[in-house]
């Protein structure tokens, strides 16, 4: 016999996965479009007002850099409109990382075809208009220095920041520990019995209380001795009971995040108040927030950034030392960048649009979640639903009548960027 439930989590009902930076980024993305596309302008008509086939080209090149960022921004726009669609089942969020595979596949292909022209030209080399192509690559540096900056301000080249904190003890295992080793954010209490620490752990497991002591007295504080209350900024409290855990004591149940609070500790001897705090984020702890879409657009014109530099070199080179086979070099070496751009990109978008495993601190954090509890999992899957989002769905055995889908919702809501879950509850 089974119980099952399907709730979203973070957005109530709804199957909202957008990104926090959503409707910002879809502005920006716009705002670039709209300078490629005057510069694409300004370009053919002087061109052709003025006789320069370099120019007519080179606004032509720029035709197709709007193209790119236009996929980009269509993507953004449907995704916001939709995000309330139900035919979408798990809402539109991945419709991002789908604009940025195409992206990835066009970038390659621009990619090919640089590495095609360079190769050409190594074995049949043209005459350069040097006075003509030098200012329009200066020209198409300035355009795409002029969009990255208006891109910029998110992180799209890299890992975003996900949500881990430096309160907990750096050590695997929950069983064994030498009571010396601390991490940042514990906190220290003197009483008469000894001095006690209390930390935030949460290595691989949903965020508990410890509390330890080198003394031999205050180690043997029993858990009827020991509460703690935390108390935070909207006035909200909660209080928390202990179990042993061999050399220290541990929280019975998770605490919530934010991990922002007093707390009151009640021992023996009275009641301590230490204070915690967020801390800095741990790389290895990330909740994916990346905007693949984003970093697609913001990839294509550091691209062409690069693509121009080496063009300007190459030209520079080759005008000065009549070195005609470093326009071709340089755009070889341009050719190979984007390719490398677009590998990653392809990647990363493919993985997600696959429903590849995202993220395995996650996965284990939801494990643990259900370990903690005592009950069996027997089927576990977490995805990306979309930037800073995770679905889950999980099937596990149990014979505690309160163990049902509410329980676990309950427990799991406390896992940043888990989204969406669906729950199966089996009894044995």
């Amino acid at each position: 016999m089974s119980d099952s439930h399907d709730t979203a989590l973070a957005s109530g009902h709804t199957h909202i996965f957008l990104g926090a930076g959503h409707e910002k980024n879809e502005r920006k993305t716009w705002g670039v479009i709209a300078l490629c596309s005057a510069m694409m302008i300004a370009e053919i008509v002087g061109g052709s007002m003025f006789g320069s086939l370099a120019l007519v080209a080179d606004g032509l090149h720029m035709s197709t850099h709007a193209g790119a960022m236009l996929i980009a921004a269509l993507a953004y726009t449907y995704a916001r409109k939709h995000a309330n669609d139900p035919r979408f089942v798990f809402g539109t969020g991945k419709l991002g990382d789908l604009a940025g595979f195409t992206s990835a596949i066009i970038l390659a292909m621009i990619a090919m075809l640089i590495g095609y022209e360079a190769i050409a030209r190594f074995m049949s080399p043209v005459a350069i208009h040097f006075n003509q192509a030098i200012p329009i690559a200066v020209l198409g540096l300035i355009v795409n220095i002029v969009s990255a900056w208006l891109l910029s301000g998110d992180d799209h080249h890299g890992h975003s920041h996900g949500h881990s904190h430096g309160h907990g003890h750096a050590h695997d295992g929950h069983e064994e520990h030498n009571g010396h080793d601390h991490d940042e954010g514990a906190q220290t209490i003197e009483t008469a019995a000894g001095r006690f620490s209390i930390s935030i752990f949460e290595n691989g497991v949903p965020p508990v209380f410890r509390i330890e002591s080198d003394s031999a007295d205050a180690a043997a504080l029993s858990m009827q001795d020991l509460i703690v209350t935390t108390i935070r900024p909207d006035g909200s409290r909660q209080t928390f009971t202990f179990a042993r855990k061999s050399a220290f004591l541990e929280s019975t149940s998770q605490i919530p995040e934010p991990h922002a609070f007093k707390a009151v500790v009640k021992l023996p001897d009275g009641e301590h108040s230490v204070a915690f705090e967020e801390h800095a984020h741990d790389s290895e702890d990330h909740v994916d927030a990346r905007d693949h879409n984003m970093r697609a657009a913001y990839i294509h014109v550091i691209a062409d950034a690069a693509v121009s530099v080496l063009a300007i070199i190459g030209l520079l080179l080759a005008k000065l030392f009549g070195w005609l086979w470093m326009d071709p070099l340089a755009g070889m070496v341009g050719a190979l960048v984007i390719a490398n751009w677009s590998y990653g990109l392809v990647r990363d978008t493919g993985g997600i649009l696959m429903d590849m495993r995202p993220n395995e601190k996650m996965l284990e954090k939801v494990r643990a979640t259900v370990e903690m509890a005592g009950d069996k999992l027997i089927d576990l899957h977490v995805w990306r639903l979309g930037p800073g989002h995770f679905g889950a769905v999980i099937s596990v055995v149990t014979d505690e009548p309160q163990h049902g889908p509410a329980f676990y919702h309950a427990a799991l809501r406390q896992l940043k960027g888990l989204s969406h879950i669906t729950v199966e509850v089996i009894a044995p």
